[in-house]
């Protein structure tokens, strides 16, 4: 942003170099002049006239090149590029802020229509012949001052138009992506593109029928880049903007996900990562022509700054992590000692199961705070794993038990297959393919142990106990390997995230805690085998050793527990001694010791 005076004597350098045509003839005289005597002419109308009217604020972009703009309070930002080659048939100007509001719009005063508020915004402005000077103007619309950077990108007119066939949002040509997320998604919509046209000509028509010479056959590239993981500086997210602003830097550091044809609907869903920064953009191509050009990249963390509550810098709530905590430390014994101390396991794998399950049912049936939530999963968790070490010590079904424990290996090596690149295959879109899908993993893993119960639990134990070490670390160092679960338990809880592409950042954290899992998972399951080898596959049901140990009592006499009288005779007889002593202790109060005559 230039100071007044400054910007006068940049009018005038423009009337040296011909670019201004408010002096006339009289640019011929000054063209002679020296560069110093425009200073001296500025400062003679300012003493002699007394008052000289302030220039408007300006900031001179050149093509491909950011510029930091500061827009004051009650400031209006006057945006100019000069000199425009001839073969430029349009321009976009973007802007981006890290999470306040600035307004760009092409009159001085913003109208509907003619300007627009976001965070990432940008406009289109197609050039008339002889055009070599454009100009845009930036405001700050909430009361406070605005802080950003922008870039001005020129296309020629084979380049496709981005939005100028929109019949859905404010701009006339609309080259902006709309986004809006929740809890479970991310959702960017655009306008369609129009093929391109030259200076001073008539647009193609949009609403033609399909053929090679209209719009339809145009692609869309769905690009999306993250930024570094927990880094929720604004310095960061320049950075990163900057880096993917064109359609050549797009291509060469984000990563396509998608190409849509103009037939089909021009809005995508994403998975919500809250707290992780994500750029999204989309590359229009004409396969005839072999161009492209570049709709304005928008931005998002899936959370906000302006909130108190469950902010971006609140991510990481209490109960949360005091709850996958407890989780990790209880992960971190079954993973080496899960089989040895039967009984633990076994709670461990039932309070995770229930917990889970009630979750979903809680989060769907009401609307309850969060921490009500988990504290509720949490009490529901505790009976889970109540019920499953009650049944394997009343009935002593080891078999039940074990497939209880299997279903839960079952579930994470599904939720692993669909982590991966496979679930965002087209055919897993549907909910009644990715289910059955999804249910045929979950039972076959312990259909495939029944043969090797001992080995299957053990696998068990080590795999389960070492990913709850890797979701304890998540609730203190975000870690992308929490979405291997996070994002089927989305699935659960949103009808429509199916819709989503669930790709998430891979980043040096994330290598790290895949190896702190396999390292721990194999650790685990080695020393279990080799500890387990010589002992009985799984411990004898505590109810079934007493009823045989009773049984035995019965039937053995020369066993001496067989002449023990039974429990109820022995406190009755018990109650009665205590009471016997007391009376012999009240006669001898009478002035005589107790047993003397």
């Amino acid at each position: 942003m230039l100071h007044w005076p400054v910007a006068f004597i940049e009018y005038l350098s423009n009337c040296v170099a011909s670019e201004c045509s408010g002096l006339g003839s009289r640019n011929v005289g000054l063209k002679k002049m020296p560069s110093s005597w425009l200073m001296y002419i500025f400062l003679y109308v300012l003493v002699c006239d007394g008052v000289v009217a302030q220039v408007e604020n300006q900031v001179v972009f050149l093509f491909n090149t950011f510029q930091n703009v500061n827009v004051n309070e009650n400031e209006t930002v006057q945006a100019v590029v000069s000199r425009i080659p001839l073969d430029v048939a349009f321009i976009t100007l973007q802007f981006h802020t890290q999470h306040s509001n600035a307004t760009l719009s092409y009159t001085r005063m913003p109208e509907l229509g003619l300007s627009l508020t976001a965070v990432d915004s940008g406009l289109l402005s197609p050039l008339i012949p002889g055009q070599t000077k454009l100009s845009w103007f930036l405001l700050a619309p909430d009361g406070d001052s605005v802080a950003g950077t922008g870039v001005i990108l020129p296309y020629t007119s084979s380049d496709p138009v981005p939005g100028a066939c929109n019949l859905e949002f404010g701009l006339d040509i609309d080259p902006n992506i709309y986004l809006h997320y929740n809890i479970f998604e991310t959702t960017i919509r655009f306008a369609p593109a129009n093929i391109g046209y030259s200076r001073g000509s008539n647009p193609p028509a949009c609403d033609t029928e399909e053929g090679e010479n209209t719009r339809w056959r145009l692609r869309y590239d769905i690009y999306q880049y993250f930024l570094p993981e927990s880094d929720l500086s604004e310095q960061s997210l320049i950075t990163s903007i900057q880096s993917v602003a064109n359609v050549q830097t797009m291509k060469e550091h984000g990563k396509r996900v998608m190409t849509l044809s103009s037939n089909d609907k021009t809005e995508v869903v994403f998975s919500s990562i809250p707290g992780q920064g994500v750029i999204y953009s989309v590359i229009v191509r004409d396969p005839v022509l072999n161009t492209s050009s570049l709709y304005i990249p928008v931005h998002t963390y899936a959370c906000s700054f302006s909130s108190t509550l469950d902010g971006c810098d609140t991510l990481g709530k209490i109960s949360t992590r005091i709850f996958f905590t407890i989780a990790g430390l209880a992960g971190l014994f079954v993973c080496f000692f899960g089989h040895r101390f039967f009984k633990c396991e076994l709670f461990c794998m039932g309070f995770g199961f229930a917990a889970f399950l009630f979750f979903v049912l809680i989060t769907r049936t009401t609307k309850l705070d969060y921490d009500i939530r988990l504290t509720l999963t949490a009490v529901f968790g505790v009976v889970g794993g109540v019920i499953l070490v009650m049944s394997w010590w009343r009935f002593g079904s080891v078999m039940s038990c074990v497939v209880v424990v299997g279903l839960m290996l079952g579930f994470l090596i599904s939720s692993i297959v669909f982590f991966t690149p496979v679930g965002d295959i087209q055919v897993f879109r549907s909910n009644v393919v990715f289910w059955v899908t999804f249910s045929c993993i979950v039972v076959g893993v312990p259909l495939f142990f029944v043969r090797w119960p001992r080995e299957g639990n053990i696998t068990t134990c080590g795999v389960a106990g070492a990913y709850a070490v890797v979701l304890a670390v998540n609730a203190y160092i975000y870690t992308s390997l929490s979405y291997i679960t996070l994002n089927i338990l989305k699935r659960f809880l949103n009808d429509n995230f199916s819709k989503a592409f669930t790709d998430v950042p891979f980043q040096d954290i994330d290598f790290i805690m895949i190896t702190v899992w396999v390292v721990l998972g194999v650790s685990g399951i080695v020393l279990q085998l080799y500890r387990e080898r010589t002992r009985p596959f799984f411990p004898p049901s505590p109810y079934l050793m007493w009823l045989q140990e009773r049984e035995r009592r019965k039937t053995n006499i020369l066993d001496p527990s067989h002449h023990t009288s039974s429990l109820p005779s022995r406190l009755l007889a018990r109650a009665r001694q205590l009471t016997g002593r007391r009376e012999s202790a009240g006669h001898g109060s009478a002035g005589f010791p107790a047993g003397c005559p």
